[in-house]
């Protein structure tokens, strides 16, 4: 045949690379193969048959099943990763190959301790943030648990921490931090030596931030919550909820008339406040202490009535009178047209904040939180025998203060140190990132931490 009557064919497209199949598949597309053995340190999941006192059987899903001794289920137990039943899904390590034996030897323990040695690994390459709360400590650090792995925190990156501290205070500080929630990052994993070190300080700043942005998008209007006073200023309290500050303003501190802030509460106090006002944009929080009080006001229609002698305190002196306390958070208004030598005495004259009056009640109105109040109604005689009653009162008061207490003695250990000359602790280490290499102490700290029970122990 001529060359040029060959019939024609049409191009074919070019041969495209078929997709690999996702990761998840890949164990079971390796089980499908023909003759696929397992190798020593593979991790599979199986399901548990049975289990009895020799340990527990496993399908591994290959010819043969494995078998998790005793000894693996007892270190499961101590490490308190749960209990093991028929027909759970676990992970198992491969231990034992050989063809001579009836089972395929698994440890579940060494499975499940090889995962968060991986997780940890990924933590350190992240360098992400690692929340928990901080279970023990030792001579060297505090420790923390990562999954089923002990960590720890050399003393040299914890944050409030001051250098130079004797071992018996440093315990103290330290046995202080169990049970609070801390933010770390993982600085050394090293699975060979049974090493998971983290650091406080390196993380410090950006879990503040986190848990600053965290709280601001949980907190609503009307919330309850606890806080600790951080400062006070003149104009009010600042109380850390956990992560962000509110300001709980003088006005809503008490109930009662509020001069000094200091005289409410003292920074470290825990103090239980009403979320007011949420500001995310400018990340400002309005808080109120009075309002997780009783209102007073709420019993005032009760406990006072027209033409009631009451006695009271003068909280302030103005141009149209004076106000009185009733009792905490509730004041009355002693008109200036109520006064006695009223009207050619002004309020100034005859009154100062902090003077004790006898005084009649006009009228109460609870819904508009008013109470009018009368100084010139008050009889002599009512007004005698208060005054007599009063002296009495505050002569008692006079006797009790001059009667003269025993002195607490003095101790010993304080003067023997006064006149020893020691100094006091150094300040606390700022947030400085710059870290040397661990000492002795937190060296040790650190192996005793996290040191893990080989699987050849019984």
């Amino acid at each position: 045949m001529h060359p040029e009557s060959y019939p024609e064919t049409e191009p074919q497209p070019p041969s495209q690379p078929q997709p690999e199949p996702p990761m998840d598949d890949m164990e079971s597309l390796l089980e499908e193969q023909e003759g696929y053995v397992a190798r020593r340190g593979d991790i599979r999941m199986g399901r548990v048959i049975e289990i009895t006192d020799e340990g527990a059987l496993i399908d591994l899903g290959l010819k043969r099943e494995g078998f998790a001794p005793y000894r693996d289920l007892r270190q499961m137990e101590r490490a308190q990763m749960g209990e093991v039943q028929a027909g759970d899904e676990v992970p198992v390590m491969i231990l034992n190959i050989r063809d001579t034996e009836a089972y395929v030897e698994v440890s579940i323990y060494q499975a499940r301790m090889e995962e968060d040695w991986l997780k940890a690994e990924q933590l350190l390459k992240s360098g992400e943030i690692y929340e928990t709360e901080i279970t023990g400590y030792n001579r060297g650090g505090l420790t923390v648990r990562f999954g089923r792995i002990r960590g720890f925190i050399p003393m040299s990156h914890i944050v409030g921490l001051p250098r130079g501290l004797r071992d018996p205070e440093r315990r103290e500080r330290l046995a202080a931090m169990v049970g609070q929630t801390v933010g770390l990052r993982a600085i050394e994993v090293d699975r060979q030596r049974r090493r998971l070190i983290f650091s406080h300080r390196l993380a410090y700043r950006a879990w503040r931030r986190m848990r600053k942005q965290r709280m601001l998008e949980e907190l609503e209007e009307g919330q309850i919550r606890r806080g600790v006073v951080s400062s006070i200023t003149d104009f009010g309290i600042f109380v850390d909820l956990g992560g962000v500050d509110g300001l709980v303003h003088v006005s809503e501190l008490s109930w009662r008339r509020v001069e000094d802030p200091h005289d409410v509460a003292q920074v470290g106090d825990e103090v239980e406040v009403r979320v007011l006002e949420v500001d995310r944009s400018r990340e400002r929080i309005g808080l109120s202490m009075k309002q997780t009080q009783e209102d007073p006001w709420e019993q005032v229609g009760s406990k006072y009535k027209a033409n009631q002698l009451v006695e009271g305190r003068v909280t302030r002196v103005v141009d149209i009178g004076a106000f009185v306390e009733l009792e905490p958070g509730v004041e009355g208004l002693l008109h200036v047209s109520e006064l006695i030598g009223a009207p050619s005495v002004s309020p100034q004259e005859v009154l100062q904040p902090g003077d004790e009056v006898l005084v009649k009640i006009l009228r109460v109105d609870p819904s508009r939180r008013r109470i009018g109040l009368s100084a010139r109604r008050v009889r002599q005689e009512e007004w005698e025998q208060w005054a007599a009653e009063k002296a009495a009162r505050e002569a008692q008061e006079a006797e009790a203060e001059e009667t003269p207490e025993a002195e607490p003695p003095v101790a010993e250990a304080t003067l023997a140190g006064e006149a020893a000359g020691e100094e006091p602790p150094a300040p606390e280490a700022d947030l400085g990132e710059e870290t040397g290499p661990l000492g002795e102490d937190e060296d040790e700290g650190a192996a005793s931490a996290v040191e893990v029970e080989s699987p050849e122990e019984a």
